[in-house]
């Protein structure tokens, strides 16, 4: 039997809908998984002792999950609780996670007026500790592949002992919505005449050449997903 198709976007929430700049706004979910999947850091934003606290960390996508890697110590896996017993949902955390792209700087005649081009996706949800040994390894490839596609295929997996070091947080994309900014400046028409430099500088983001580790036996082969364009 044919699972049904996921619809196009997502729904809109108060939470996901924001006051300012509404048409840059979009809950398409193929520009949202797109711009999730060109990066590997996101920051994780939740309440501590009644403070706000938000820490960049590591995440991989699978379909409309989301996992961020931590340590078993860490003070977010800790408040995330886990799955209860016999299928039972934990309490879970209560978070916001953002990914932002900057593509360029944005120079205004005005200084008022200056900005940057971005893509940026914020997600809303309750995050839980993932307790299933399969779906643990399935978040961890993920996590391997969202940095280097390929890699997790080749690398030894976590053992047992690296397993229970680790914690894996899940997020399901439920509220979640993108924001886009691109083109030029947009000065005031009074300002036009003005003698000043204008335009957008654009940001590239490249990768160097990969640099061997010291100890790697000379045999090795460079692996073909690292030689790539």
């Amino acid at each position: 039997m044919t699972p049904p198709q996921a619809p196009p976007s997502y729904r809109a929430t108060d939470r996901t809908v924001p006051t300012r700049a509404r048409e840059r706004a979009s809950h398409d979910r193929a520009l949202v998984h797109a711009i999730l999947d060109e990066t590997s850091v996101c920051h994780l934003g939740f309440v501590r002792d009644g403070a706000p606290v938000v820490l960049p960390t590591l995440y991989g996508r699978v379909g409309d999950t989301l996992y961020v890697h931590g340590s078993t110590g860490s003070r977010p896996l800790r408040m995330a609780g886990h799955a209860g017993q016999a299928g039972q949902a934990g309490p879970g955390l209560e978070v916001c996670l953002t990914v932002t792209h900057v593509d360029g700087l944005v120079l205004a005649r005005s200084a008022f007026h200056h900005s940057v081009n971005y893509r940026s996706v914020v997600v809303h949800g309750t995050a839980r500790q993932v307790t299933d040994p399969e779906e643990k390894r399935t978040a961890l490839d993920s996590l391997v592949d969202h940095v280097v596609p390929g890699r997790s295929a080749d690398s030894r997996p976590a053992n047992a002992k690296e397993l229970a070091a680790t914690a894996v947080l899940r997020l399901d994309l439920d509220e979640v919505s993108a924001k886009v900014r691109t083109g030029g400046p947009s000065d005031d028409p009074e300002d036009l005449a003005l003698p000043y430099w204008t335009g957008v500088v654009p940001l590239v983001r490249g990768y160097g050449a990969p640099v061997p580790a010291d100890d790697l036996a000379p045999s090795v082969p460079l692996p073909a997903y690292l030689s790539a364009p």
